[in-house]
């Protein structure tokens, strides 16, 4: 039990060192690399021996990547709680449609008024992409409620999951038919928010993503006694007094609740909420939730602040989507699992 204890505060260790360096490249390196002597004057409030370093930091860097660390930390989580939830390790935080229900907001904004209305929102500047943060938010809050009811209805979780993978498809379905019959421009604007990014985070929409994923985490920390339970299968937790349908439905609260703000505001960032929880796992060697959870928390961080600044790595014109790195870095991660799930049905 000592042996297990030092290897994961070692692990605590250096997820957190992880994340205070990556924190600082993400600051000082880009297109224009700010001196480190400067960028901590700017953190600590004092002025930059350049103007220009201050608005860099301000207006951009700093925002993108505390969105970075909220979005990598929220996705992981919702992927954890979905893995454990369903008892498979393919699940993630997009499995029950919301990212699609964001989508289809976000559609319904770009592409139907684009196409009925003749107007074109992206080309409104601030106004316009709030109107979109806006419509991808009441999308998945709206795929959000219509789980939560399946959820009260269906005692089954498998069949659940069958129902929001189905809803998912359904919004994609209606996505297609709206781009299919869209102008170009507007469906390139959807396009490009479907690839993710943190960049167009502000300080204002930071005022509510902030306090949103908090008490998404908070919330999710109250769960892991629960979640720990469920490990041991269903019959077993209904035993011990847990109530199946109140955990199950506060489960999917959490998990859509991280899920709709992040999605709102950084678009459907893939990847991370899977392929975290099977890194971290791999780190810690244990199924324990007091563990994993708070593990997956800073994991999910890191990997967040790594995709980023290999999107916005000095050599790239802008940046690149979000989605290009993670899917980079995800696939094969998925694919190993899957390898090393097979080779452990067959040598079973």
């Amino acid at each position: 039990m000592e042996e297990h204890r030092y290897k994961w505060i070692m692990g605590f260790a250096l997820l957190l060192s992880l994340i205070i360096a990556l924190f600082m490249l993400n600051i000082g390196v880009g297109s224009v690399a700010i001196p480190f002597d400067d960028m901590i004057k700017v953190l600590l409030g004092e002025g930059a021996s350049r103007n220009a370093y201050n608005s860099i930091i301000l207006k951009s860097r700093l925002p993108q990547t505390i969105t970075a660390v909220l979005a990598g930390a929220g996705l992981a989580v919702g992927g954890l709680q979905m893995q454990t939830l369903f008892r498979n390790p393919l699940a993630g935080p997009s499995i029950l449609g919301i990212s699609s229900g964001a989508g289809l907001g976000v559609a319904l904004v770009l592409l139907f008024a684009g196409n009925i209305l003749g107007i074109s929102i992206s080309g409104y500047g601030l106004i316009g992409h709030l109107t979109v943060v806006g419509a991808a938010f009441v999308g998945a809050f709206f795929i959000l409620l219509l789980i939560v009811f399946f959820a009260r209805a269906l005692r089954d979780n498998t069949i659940l999951l069958i129902v929001g993978i189905m809803v998912g498809y359904a919004a994609s379905a209606i996505i297609g038919v709206m781009k299919f019959y869209s102008p170009k421009e507007d469906v390139h604007a959807y396009v490009i928010w479907g690839l993710g990014s943190f960049s167009n985070v502000t300080w204002e929409h930071l005022m509510i993503l902030i306090p949103v994923v908090i008490i998404g985490l908070i919330f999710s920390l109250l769960l892991i006694k629960p979640l720990n339970v469920l490990i041991l299968g269903e019959n077993y937790a209904e035993n011990l007094g847990i109530n199946i349908k109140n955990t199950r439905l506060s489960i999917l609260l959490c998990t859509g609740l991280l899920t709709a703000a992040i999605t709102a505001f950084c678009g459907p960032i893939a990847f991370l909420g899977l392929a975290v929880p099977h890194l971290t796992k791999g780190l810690f060697r244990t199924s324990n939730q007091k563990i994993l959870l708070p593990a997956v928390i800073l994991a999910g961080s890191v990997l967040a602040l790594f995709c980023n600044l290999i999107a916005r790595m000095p050599g790239f014109e802008g940046a690149l989507p979000i989605n290009v790195v993670t899917g980079l870095i995800g696939a094969p991660i998925v694919i190993s699992v899957i390898i090393k799930r097979r080779k452990l049905n067959f040598n079973g």
